[in-house]
């Protein structure tokens, strides 16, 4: 089957796969060659393929799944690679969206905070699972 990933800059990826699993609004979901059609709006997470026998990690910050007729397409806002997250960048932004979260005061957009955190956890995790190649 294939797939391809989009942002509102690039195609992030675009190739063929053997299996996908994502994250929906309703929780984590997986395709495999031969699904029925499937549309889905995503979270914030982490979809993870598996090309050749090996797992490809990518962050997707929301956005829409599709799959119909063995063609798969997530597009979305934001979608990195393993290998092009700053992990130490990541670190920090988990950080503050923690400390912000912690703060407790009237000031804060808990929203906002929330939703930094759930982008640095993907992040990390991602850069993570890239890393025990």
């Amino acid at each position: 089957m294939h797939l391809k990933i989009i942002t509102h800059d690039k195609i992030i990826f675009d190739d063929e796969v053997s299996e996908i699993y994502t994250k929906g609004v309703d929780g984590e979901f997986g395709v495999l060659k031969g699904h029925i059609p499937i549309i889905s709006a995503l979270d914030i997470g982490v979809t993870k393929v598996i090309q050749n026998g090996e797992c490809k990690a990518f962050t997707t910050m929301g956005g829409v799944f599709q799959f119909k007729n063995e063609e798969a397409t997530i597009l979305t806002d934001t979608a990195e690679s393993g290998s092009d997250i700053d992990v130490t960048r990541a670190k920090l932004a988990k950080e503050r969206a923690e400390a912000r979260l912690a703060e407790k005061t009237a000031d804060i957009d808990i929203k906002r905070a929330e939703a930094a955190l759930a982008r640095a956890l993907a992040r990390l995790k991602v850069a993570m699972v890239q890393s025990q190649k």
